[in-house]
């Protein structure tokens, strides 16, 4: 099984203190973590701020090169988390995120979600 990880979904260790890919593997078993270009550009900018914020995209940026790169994002999609919608409609695959208003999109066009329950553990969530 595919899944896509948004940026968010990438510093959820760092934030949550919770290890992203024994937890995906607990929910669906089996699967495939990909990340987009533009999502590890999105944290490389990041990267850059101080604290805890910064410490999470560095880690997140660490984890997101263990997954499989993606290069066909629609860059004409426009934001970053537009082409995460994008993609996810186009092949069909979950996605991790956090982010309410991807979320609501995802379920919108029938995409499964996996996100952060009570700040300690993932769960699959379909619309």
């Amino acid at each position: 099984m595919k899944v896509l990880l948004d940026a968010n979904a990438l510093m959820m260790p760092a934030q949550f203190s919770i290890d992203l890919f024994d937890e995906l593997r607990n929910i669906i078993g089996g699967f495939e973590p990909i990340v987009l270009h533009s999502v590890l550009r999105e944290l490389e900018g990041l990267t850059r701020a101080k604290g805890r914020n910064g410490a999470a995209a560095r880690l997140g940026l660490t984890m997101g090169e263990r997954c499989t790169i993606a290069e066909d994002g629609n860059e004409s999609a426009g934001s970053v988390d537009a082409q995460v919608i994008d993609y996810a409609i186009r092949h069909n695959c979950l996605v991790v995120t956090n982010d309410r208003r991807v979320r609501d999109e995802l379920f919108a066009h029938g995409i499964g979600v996996i996100s952060m329950r009570k700040q300690k553990k993932l769960e699959l969530l379909r619309r």
